[in-house]
């Protein structure tokens, strides 16, 4: 079955005609909802169903990001409120075996909110390490300021979410924490040296090179390639995340309508495809773009299909998981209910 190497948005929570008509022809690798799609259980469970049978297929991976603390596009009063990944980190520094134990059963607790709504996707463990005098965009979504603490954490959270049914994506390869500035409305350039980027902010990423899919950062690290953000450079992507990273897994761009990025949307389609994306995120809900990036798309075929599928494959049957006492001694461990 032919599949475009795209993962697209919706504009709301249900699908209009011409989504359901575009999706069909497109036939899009998978879907990512966000705040703007989800209202109750009930409307997100038919519109996950919704957006598999316009796709025709029964398995096309739905994606979210359910972070914890400013990143969860699902939240009170219908979902639990999570605490972000630097919580983990407090805890950690503590105890690290309750540290960690946090971070893998709040994993698993948030994969089973979102495996009852037919997400099976989540963009989480965040990688990245933040230093001092860079933009929150990170922040606390961080689990720590080290590797090590980063590395252990995200590994912890990213075996929860297997455990639950739900797909890792570890984010932003290799490394968003020095950014200066929100790749969400400019573009970051780090300065550092490449010797110092491979002792501080790839590790995490090599340590998780493992994993099924993982996203890219729209940064640029000028000691490798000067000229192009990681999601669009061949040199990135071929000597830094597939060679000294070792990541052999489906790697997806960040989001191609995020204004870090040059070019029109098709441009930014086609030069992160031939930069060595597997797939391409976008993730607004414009129609017009959607169809766009898919103009300017390929399908879905040869290594990067052989990735798609491997990833697709490490989804695990869910074991009987007992969601009232996980959330006690969630709420134990960390210091805050799941309510």
């Amino acid at each position: 079955m032919t599949v475009s190497a795209f993962i697209a948005g919706c504009a709301g929570p249900t699908l209009s005609p011409d989504e359901v008509a575009f999706f069909r022809d497109a036939r899009p690798w998978g879907f990512i909802l966000f705040s703007r799609n989800c209202e109750t259980p009930d409307q997100i469970r038919a519109l996950t169903a919704a957006l598999r049978a316009a796709a025709d297929r029964p398995d096309a991976p739905i994606l979210i990001d359910q972070e914890g603390g400013r990143v969860q596009r699902l939240g009170p009063p219908q979902w639990p409120a999570y605490p972000a990944g630097r919580r983990f980190g407090e805890v950690y520094a503590r105890d690290r075996r309750t540290g960690l134990a946090a971070a893998r059963l709040g994993a698993r607790l948030i994969a089973h909110d979102l495996l009852e709504l037919g997400i099976d996707v989540d963009c989480l463990p965040v990688l990245d390490v933040p230093v001092e005098g860079a933009h929150d965009v990170i922040g606390h979504r961080a689990y720590g300021v080290t590797p090590e603490v980063v590395s252990d954490l995200g590994r912890a959270a990213a075996a929860g979410l297997l455990e639950g049914g739900v797909l890792p994506v570890i984010k932003h390869i290799p490394g968003h924490g020095r950014a200066g500035v929100d790749s969400h409305h400019h573009l970051p350039v780090v300065e550092t040296s490449r010797a110092a980027l491979e002792t501080t902010d790839f590790p995490p990423f090599r340590a998780a090179a493992d994993l099924p899919l993982a996203m890219t950062a729209h940064v640029v690290y000028s000691a490798i390639d000067p000229d192009a953000p990681a999601t669009t450079s061949k040199t990135v992507i071929d000597t830094v995340i597939r060679g000294f990273i070792g990541y052999d897994g489906c790697l997806m761009s960040d989001d191609v309508s995020m204004r870090a990025l040059s070019g029109t949307i098709g441009e930014r389609t086609a030069a992160a495809l031939a930069a060595g994306c597997d797939l391409v995120l976008h993730c607004n809900g414009d129609l017009a773009e959607m169809t766009a990036v898919a103009a300017a798309c390929r399908p879905l075929e040869g290594r990067a299909r052989e990735r798609a599928d491997r990833a697709a494959a490490m989804r695990r049957p869910v074991e009987s998981f007992d969601v009232e006492a996980a959330r006690a001694q969630f709420a134990r461990l960390t210091g805050t209910p799941v309510v």
